[in-house]
């Protein structure tokens, strides 16, 4: 398993917000201490603005650089966010290329990227780290590929950026109601949305999950980019699901079942036990 992190990640904060340097220090420390995995550790590649340009306007990228003030309510204007988010993206597009080349990959950095619209910040994130390497995957030679997004919240972003990509399709299952109040249907030819009610046990939960990965596999892709947060847990301070740590082991496990090239980045997950879902998604994902 090689996981992407880069300690600069954890840099930047703001007084009570969820999205925490701890997030990523915690986890790593975790990952660093179990015996379970074999983990190299490596850092995010490079990011040519170019590939950005792919997801995101001019003005869009100019504001995040340069912001005039918060995006919004729940996303900072923090010094230098930025880079920090195109970190984020290196770490996506370095993901992307062990994947290709047969390796298990989870980019672990901060901020996440989801919510973010080819030209708002919103919901903690600035860039759309997994929009950006959708697109340069498809850009590169990839045929097809699928975009499949567990965290809690509908990652209304990547949908806006990916709709009329004929050749890719995305999947979200998100608790609705719930931030951003999206999802709730299908959108274009493409994007496929599977909301569930606040408190669904998690039997129907996970069958939400199942019936999203059957749907995947019959789109057939060549690649699977996993958008994967980790909030739909049922202590998660922003949501109000119930999956159990064993449900993410779970998770792990089906999407290595699919046999395709896949590769994962973290996107929302603001528990304690944050450290502990990750570990057991990716043992999931190693068949552990």
């Amino acid at each position: 398993m090689k996981i992407i992190t880069d300690s600069r990640c954890t840099a930047y904060s703001s007084p009570g917000h969820p999205e925490k340097p701890a997030r990523v220090s915690q986890t790593v420390e975790q990952l660093k201490s179990q015996s379970e995995l074999k983990i190299a550790w490596i850092e995010p590649l490079p990011v040519d603005e170019k590939i950005i340009e792919r997801a995101h306007t001019g003005e869009h990228i100019a504001r995040v650089k340069a912001p005039a003030g918060d995006f919004d309510g729940d996303t900072p204007a923090h010094p230098d966010i930025f880079e920090h988010a195109r970190r984020s993206v290196g770490g996506a597009l370095h993901a992307l290329k062990l994947a290709r080349g047969g390796e298990a990959a989870f980019s672990l950095m901060r901020p996440p990227g989801h919510h973010a619209t080819r030209d708002h910040a919103m919901g903690f994130c600035y860039l759309n780290s997994i929009a950006i390497a959708a697109l340069e995957a498809l850009a590169t030679g990839t045929k097809k590929i699928a975009v499949f997004d567990f965290d809690v919240h509908h990652g209304n972003g990547t949908e806006a950026i990916l709709v009329k990509e004929p050749r890719a399709v995305y999947f979200s299952i998100h608790q609705y109601p719930c931030y951003p109040g999206t999802g709730t249907s299908n959108v274009g030819d493409n994007c496929f949305n599977y909301p569930v009610a606040p408190e669904t046990p998690r039997v129907e939960y996970r069958k939400a999950l199942g019936r999203a990965l059957e749907d995947l596999k019959k789109a057939m892709p060549t690649l699977v980019a996993v958008s994967a947060g980790f909030d739909a847990y049922a202590r998660d301070p922003l949501a109000q699901e119930t999956l159990e740590v064993e449900d993410f082991h779970w998770l792990g496990q089906s999407i290595r079942g699919l046999g395709m090239p896949v590769f994962s980045i973290l996107e929302g997950g603001y528990s304690r036990e944050l450290p502990e879902l990750v570990l057991a998604y990716l043992k999931g994902v190693e068949g552990r």
